[in-house]
């Protein structure tokens, strides 16, 4: 066992709290809300859980979901932001309410170390901050990397004032898995970064998941459960995002009190700094999901049992149109209300990815399902994932479809999409799912983007009133996400080639000819991706389980290239050629980790082939050679990865382990961030719904502790085959991979070596390109 130094104690918390019993409410829900006097305005500030008085929460209304702009707000939030955003810059900077803008404008005027920015929300403030920082500044902030340091001591003057409207009302960000496959232990600093980027880049509506399990703990307790029953039905925190999917339950877990109360306070910290900032905390929604003999212990209730999703049993599903439903959703929404606040949008997805009916009228408790949510939130907008079958003809049918919003997921995976036929005018966002399982794999359908966010918007009857950035985990493809965010708030079309130009030149401080090339590959290759199948490119072969014939690491991603290797392998040597000048930035050193990283692996899908050959032959010298080469390459990306704080296994295990209150806590967390990384789940999970190395990444320490002694234990058994003259014996791989996600191993939690170096020598190993 290791060791892992705590994190500060939790604040001490009183012991009762006061409840109210609303109209059918169960016993146990929570007071409600301030009245609007007793309520600052202002930053945010720390919400107290039950036992305690409720914090103060903001007068500003939050931004979208049909709230018009406020008549007032602080913009001291967006000042702490902008302070955080740009330390040495910030005072450079004046920020101004203007209410009369308008809903979603900014302003931005100003002359050399006076900039003045004039805007209808604090996160507004910041998206015309943003926009000065890319279109006169030239620099980068990014997810991840940035060119801060480029930044003159006095920031360039505006040439004229410049005027921003969105064009959208709906800018929404976050996947439900992002809080699995991103960090599911996140700090709250790490967290509220993440809301001053979104807000950075134009985003208004944002999905708070964290500590979203209290609510649930709290409700159910007074509706038959103990809390350790509970506790032991809650998953991991890794692997929450699917429990509120309802696809699973228990694994993980138990979540022990004393995590729960820190994961629910950060999250109602992270929804107030987004109504301090005027943006929507979406919150998550109640919409049926019940531990095991609910209806035995809740008379006159009806469950109806899901059945199976990946090889795990799912939970139960409340029939909505049930008495018992709307007295628990009350009780839900009162318990949520007390640590997270009120917001104007919730996220439910009912009878997700093979959900069952039973005999419940979906239709009526789609209906059942708004009312709930309408009786605690009055007018709130329901925000539903557009994927697969999802939202039916039946669930559209008996809702206030204007109150309700579907993210569609899908916009740029398939053709001949009509989302208006489809979902008979419902509102809906554009969106993409650009990353599945927080793979590090480069590149997104860009082009797809761009021409169907126009034509969507201007076709006759368009419901189009949104765009929906939706990776399954964020902090890859820093390109795709700015390019995404940005059209929203670009007055013409986006012209691609011109914006990966400008992307280029303003990454990296200033415009580079080998910089502008090196994007040019980039552009035409990984990032010029068509529809048809797939809305990600194809992940490493180094990552995937060993055989003569993988094609992939992750079951449900693609089987082949979806762009020619060469524009990767030459982008590679343009950013090699970067003036010296230009390497210092995180964005520089990022891109280029990036790009070695993704050479190295689109030439795993070369060397795998020649050694099957070499096997087939039966040439055991040549066999040797090749696998040589395999385990050269692997230990090489190890090393390249290993020099950028973004692709260490050691932070995100250190993460898991300092959330944990004892030893046997921390070796939970540990196994459950380290699980969702390789096993997925149990046995069932990993091999009968094909979820093992689902959220494959090349990351320092996963390379070298996992997948490359995984190729080697195969590669033994290859020439141990070649010299018995026997097949190959077999090998229990998930024994294999359980076994290293119960290790408790230190990784390091900080770069070391020198990224250029290692890129260079990446170079020096590989084939120049040829197509």
């Amino acid at each position: 066992m290791r060791n892992s130094a705590p994190r500060a104690a939790l604040i001490a918390l009183p012991a009762a709290l006061l409840t109210l019993v609303c109209a059918g409410a169960a016993p146990g829900a929570a007071a409600p809300p301030p009245a609007p006097e007793a309520r600052a305005a202002g930053a945010a500030t720390e919400r107290s859980l039950p036992g305690g008085p409720a914090a103060a929460t903001p007068a500003t209304a939050p931004a979208g979901a049909g709230a018009g702009a406020p008549r007032t707000f602080d913009t001291a939030p967006a000042r702490a932001a902008l302070e955080r955003l740009l330390p040495r810059h910030a005072r450079q900077f004046t920020l101004v309410a203007d209410a009369a803008a308008g809903s979603d404008t900014f302003t931005v005027s100003g002359r050399a170390g006076a900039v003045t920015v004039r805007g209808s929300t604090g996160a507004t403030l910041l998206t015309g901050v943003g926009w000065y920082l890319q279109h006169v500044a030239g620099v980068d902030i990014g997810w991840p990397g940035d060119s801060l340091g480029m930044l003159p001591a006095t920031l360039p003057a505006v040439p004229g004032p410049v005027t921003r409207s969105a064009r959208v009302a709906h800018r929404y960000a976050l996947n439900d898995t992002d809080d699995g496959y991103s960090g599911p232990y996140r700090s709250f600093e790490e967290h509220r970064r993440q809301v001053d980027l979104l807000a950075l880049h134009g985003v208004n509506e944002v999905f708070v998941q964290i500590g979203a399990e209290y609510p649930y703990h709290r409700a159910l307790q007074g509706f038959g459960y103990s809390p350790a029953e509970l506790s032991a039905w809650i998953p991991g925190a890794a692997h929450q995002s699917w429990w509120l999917l309802q696809n699973l339950s228990g694994f993980g877990g138990p979540v022990g009190d004393r995590a729960m109360r820190e994961r629910a306070r950060v999250g109602g910290r992270i929804a107030d700094h987004l109504r301090s900032l005027g943006m929507t905390p979406v919150l998550p929604g109640y919409f049926g999901t019940v531990p095991p003999e609910f209806a035995a212990r809740n008379p006159g209730a009806t469950t109806v049992a899901q059945g199976d999703w990946a090889g795990f049993d799912r939970p139960d599903w409340l029939d909505p149109t049930s008495p018992v439903f709307r007295r628990l959703a009350a009780a839900y929404y009162a318990e949520q209300r007390a640590v997270f606040g009120d917001s104007t949008m919730y996220r439910m997805s009912p009878l997700h990815e093979g959900g069952q009916t039973g005999t419940v009228d979906v239709r009526a408790a789609a209906g059942a399902i708004q009312s709930a949510l309408h009786a605690a939130h009055p007018g709130a907008l329901w925000a539903v994932l557009g994927w697969q079958d999802d939202p039916t003809a039946e669930l559209l049918a008996g809702v206030d479809t204007s109150k309700l919003l579907v993210l569609d997921g899908l916009s740029d995976r398939y053709n001949r999409l009509d989302r208006e036929a489809r979902w008979g005018g419902t509102p809906y966002a554009m969106g993409s799912i650009l990353n599945f399982g927080g793979h590090t794999t480069i590149g997104a359908n860009t082009s797809v983007w761009i021409d169907r966010f126009g034509a969507w918007r201007a076709k006759s009857g368009s419901a189009l009133v949104g765009t929906a950035y939706l990776p399954e985990a964020t902090g890859t493809n820093p390109a795709a996400f700015d390019l995404f965010t940005d059209l929203a708030w670009e007055a013409e079309p986006v012209d691609q080639q011109r914006w990966f130009a400008s992307f280029a030149a303003r990454r990296y401080g200033r415009p580079d000819a080998r910089a502008a090339a090196a994007w040019e590959e980039l552009r035409k290759g990984p990032y010029s991706t068509s529809s048809g199948l797939w809305s990600e490119s194809q992940d490493s072969l180094f990552t995937a389980r060993p055989s003569l014939t993988a094609t992939g690491a992750a079951h449900w991603s693609p089987q082949s290239m979806r762009y020619p290797a060469g524009s990767v392998r030459r982008a590679l040597d343009h950013l090699l050629a970067v003036a010296p000048g230009l390497r210092g930035s995180s964005a520089y050193r990022f891109d280029l980790v990036d790009t070695a990283r993704q050479a190295l692996a689109n030439h795993s899908r070369v060397l795998l082939p020649r050694i099957k050959a070499a096997y087939e032959a039966k040439d055991l010298p040549r066999l040797r050679e090749l696998t040589g080469q395999w385990g050269d390459c692997e230990a090489l990306l190890d090393a390249l990865t290993g020099s950028d704080p973004n692709f260490l296994l050691g932070g995100w295990l250190d993460a898991a382990r300092a959330a944990g209150g004892d030893e046997a806590e921390r070796d939970r967390n540990e196994y459950d961030a380290r699980s969702i990384l390789s096993v997925w789940g149990r046995r069932s999970t990993s091999e009968g719904g094909f979820l093992h190395d689902y959220a494959n990444r090349e990351w320092n320490g996963l390379v070298s502790e996992l997948y490359a002694p995984r190729w080697r234990l195969y590669f033994d058994t290859l020439e141990e085959a070649l010299e018995r003259g026997a097949p190959p014996r077999e090998v229990d791989w998930h024994a294999f991979e359980e076994e290293w996600a119960r290790r408790t191993t230190d990784h390091p939690a900080a770069p070391v070596g020198d990224p250029y170096a290692a890129a260079a020598r990446v170079a020096a190993m590989l084939p120049a390109a040829t197509g």
